[in-house]
């Protein structure tokens, strides 16, 4: 199956259902995390099922919306950890504040954030994440 010619003709709308689509089909997942379209992106990181390697793509993506999905993972490395609280984007630092993965060091660092919702959200402490899953849809984190 040629995926790729599958994937260049579905409609951006098709592709969204795709990124949440149940029985996605491997061959796809690549094609997802690489779509030139934001909003596809963000559809597919909101996926419970993300590899590694997907989210390591995601959260370095130059859209900082794509970012802010993968910031309310709880499946982060330390590294993806600390590079969501330094980041340039203070929404991004939002919502990276109340992930259970920051360190104490992390969480002091967000209390003294320079913007004052970054500090209200880091105040409030940690946050865990749930899951859930419209019919015919994969499991993401809400």
């Amino acid at each position: 199956m040629d995926h790729e010619a599958l994937y260049r003709a579905l409609s951006t709308e098709e592709r969204k259902s795709l990124a949440l689509a149940v029985d996605l089909d491997a061959g796809f997942r690549p094609l997802l995390v690489r779509d030139q379209w934001s909003l596809v992106k963000i559809y597919f990181g909101r996926r419970a099922d993300l590899r590694a390697e997907e989210i390591a793509q995601l959260i370095k993506d130059p859209d900082q919306t794509v970012r802010i999905t993968c910031a309310r993972r709880e499946d982060l490395t330390a590294e993806q950890v600390a590079r969501c609280v330094e980041d340039r984007d203070p929404n991004l630092r939002y919502f990276i504040a109340r992930n259970v993965l920051l360190t104490d060091a992390q969480r002091t660092r967000l209390l003294e954030d320079e913007d004052p919702l970054v500090r209200k959200a880091a105040g409030k402490g940690p946050k865990r994440r749930r899951l859930a899953a419209r019919p015919g849809q994969a499991e993401v984190i809400r």
